[in-house]
């Protein structure tokens, strides 16, 4: 793109800069479209779950509800309860919303389509995930409040959990794969399955991972069943108490663009990415992000149908599952990963 803006007659470092801000809008305002058709998504496949109609009026088959819904919350008054601390409060949902789009910058869309190309674009995700903690943190602080505090706690040792045992996971592909790249990544699954099927998500011992990585990634965006965090029998609404107007609005799109993170993630590490399902010519005669699109939906599919179906667990079942069950096991399988690619690439 850069050298499309020097063909218009701009210096160097005029086209890098225009061309940086064009890729960060293409990705940005339809990531902003997409959540909000999402949200209509998982509201319809709520809807469909529990035999109800779902949205319906607002538009066409209910699609401008979203947008209706946020039009109310954007003309809403936003207040902040007197003795929260204003500055911080304020900040939190900004913090929420801008991390979870940082880390879209480089998730690759199809083969060279992507923001940052970067060498370590799988710890940068890694890093940036983690930083989505910090919005949910400082507005249960900052709200003062008993229970939005409670459900800061509560995000913090939920996350910190369950990133411990995703970055283990991490490791088994990165072993396998032999980069951070995520385009590397990506053509590392080519014809991985018997020389036919793109994904690693075939491989019986990385298979595994790729269940464990599904369950930790509902456990990371706290969505159902570990939105402990939001538990409305317990907590009211959680960190989100005292929050109206936007700010309430960022943490939910926040939330969703995180979720269609993770989705991407699954796509990307597992199941090939842009790459068709299988390694045959026809297949590749579609454009890739449509094929990444399509896993994501998928993806995102599975997530509704998870929140739509299965009870919350209780906290202590959750801890339990991360560093009882998630942990050990991802550790034991990066040792067996590791052995057997000695074994059998390197030839130890």
């Amino acid at each position: 793109m850069t050298a499309t803006f020097e063909s218009w007659g701009m210096s160097y470092g005029w086209a890098y800069f225009v061309a940086t801000i064009a890729g960060i809008l293409l990705i940005a305002l339809p990531l902003m479209l997409a959540v909000a058709m999402i949200i209509y998504v998982d509201r319809k496949v709520w809807a469909a779950m529990a035999l109800r109609r779902g949205p319906n009026v607002v538009g066409p088959f209910g699609l401008l509800q979203s947008f209706a819904d946020g039009l109310k919350v954007f003309l809403q008054e936003t207040i902040i309860p007197s003795a929260a601390n204003k500055g911080l409060f304020l900040i939190a949902p900004i913090v929420t919303f801008t991390v979870a789009l940082a880390a879209w910058a480089v998730i690759p869309f199809n083969s060279g389509a992507v923001l940052a190309d970067i060498n370590v674009g799988l710890l940068y995700i890694l890093a940036i995930s983690s930083l989505g903690v910090y919005g949910v943190v400082v507005s249960g602080w900052a709200s003062n409040s008993k229970y939005p505090f409670f459900s800061a706690m509560r995000a913090a040792a939920q996350m910190i959990s369950y990133e411990v045992s995703i970055g283990f996971i991490l490791i088994c592909v990165v072993l396998w794969a032999g980069t951070f790249n995520m385009n590397g990544i990506i053509e590392a699954q080519r014809g991985h399955g018997f020389g036919i099927v793109n994904g690693f998500f075939f491989n019986l011992l990385l298979f595994p991972m790729w269940v464990m990585f599904l369950i930790s990634s509902l456990a990371e965006t706290a969505r159902a069943p570990f939105d402990l965090t939001e538990a409305e029998s317990e907590l009211v609404a959680g960190y989100q108490t005292e929050y109206s107007s936007m700010s309430f609005a960022l943490f939910w799109l926040g939330e969703y663009a995180n979720v269609l993170l993770m989705c991407a993630l699954n796509s990307i590490l597992f199941f090939g990415g842009w790459l068709p399902p299988l390694d045959i010519e026809f297949l590749y005669w579609v454009p890739g992000w449509i094929w990444l699109f399509g896993k994501i939906f998928f993806f995102f599919f599975v997530f509704s149908w998870i929140k739509a179906t299965v009870p919350r667990f209780r906290y202590d079942q959750l801890m339990r599952l991360g560093w009882k069950v998630f942990l050990p096991f991802s550790l034991l399988w990066v040792v067996l990963v590791s052995g057997w690619l000695m074994l059998t690439r390197y030839g130890a």
